[in-house]
């Protein structure tokens, strides 16, 4: 709690006051305890007062605050608000982090010119798009419907950055299956294929730089993963082979294709 002359002092002050009021003590006490709270250049200032220059604690409060004018934080207009963009590859989160940091620091700031400034300056088109036909005039709303739109950017980076960048990755074809054999030319029926096993909707899937396992637990509690089909309608729930996924038997999560399909 010390002032070494290097801060605002008009913060410092008003610390003190505090601290003097909730201890209930009188000026006279208020001017002997301020000495302690004084580093450096404060000291000496303090020190070199004209002596009788004080008759109550208002004197030290007036002659502290001239001395150290230049160190008092200018006050921040709503206008400055207007400056506080979202970079271009910004994180939503970290935009909006710095935009509360800003508005804490403007007096006067009412949530209606917040929740337009933040509109205005969002790069987010989802978020934007959601601000704009469907207004929130409270800071307090604004960060409950901020959570969402997060959560969904949070989670797409979490998948790309555990996959790999291929220069020229293959293009993705949906397996072809052959359900029937050809009919033979004297007009017997075809012999009907047996039932595939089961296998995803691309033949390729983008390599990842840690285990599908690992990206799954990274995701889960996100909320967004869609709920895949029941496993026994396909596998037969083999007792011996779990999925985190399905929550249920049948396959080993690393081998599960609906995972696979959803995160590709």
């Amino acid at each position: 709690m010390r002032y070494d002359g290097t801060k605002d002092p008009q913060k410092h002050l008003t610390a003190f006051e505090a601290r003097m009021n909730l201890e209930g003590v009188g000026d006279a006490t208020r001017c002997r305890a301020f000495l302690v709270t004084l580093a450096g250049p404060a000291i000496r200032w303090f020190n070199a007062l004209p002596q009788g220059s004080i008759t109550a604690f208002a004197d030290i409060s007036q002659s502290f605050l001239a001395r150290f004018t230049t160190r008092i934080a200018k006050v921040k207009h709503l206008s400055n608000l207007l400056g506080v963009t979202q970079k271009p590859g910004e994180p939503t989160k970290k935009f909006i982090d710095r935009f509360n940091d800003e508005c804490l620091k403007i007096d006067g700031l009412t949530d209606s010119f917040a929740s337009l400034c933040l509109t205005n300056d969002l790069l987010n088109e989802d978020f934007r798009k959601h601000l704009t036909t469907k207004p929130v005039w409270t800071m307090q709303k604004i960060q409950s419907v901020t959570k969402e739109y997060i959560n969904d950017e949070e989670v797409s980076q979490v998948v790309a950055a555990n996959k790999w960048q291929l220069p020229n990755p293959p293009a993705r074809q949906a397996p072809q299956v052959d359900r029937y054999k050809e009919a033979p030319r004297d007009g017997t029926p075809a012999k009907q294929h047996k039932q595939p096993p089961r296998v995803g909707r691309f033949t390729n899937y983008t390599p990842l730089t840690t285990s599908i396992v690992e990206v799954y637990q990274q995701i889960v509690d996100k909320g967004i993963l869609s709920r895949p089909r029941p496993l026994k309608e396909r596998t037969g729930g083999n007792k011996s082979l779990y999925c985190d996924y399905h929550k249920g038997f049948g396959h080993k999560t690393q081998d599960c294709f609906d995972l696979k399909d959803v995160l590709e």
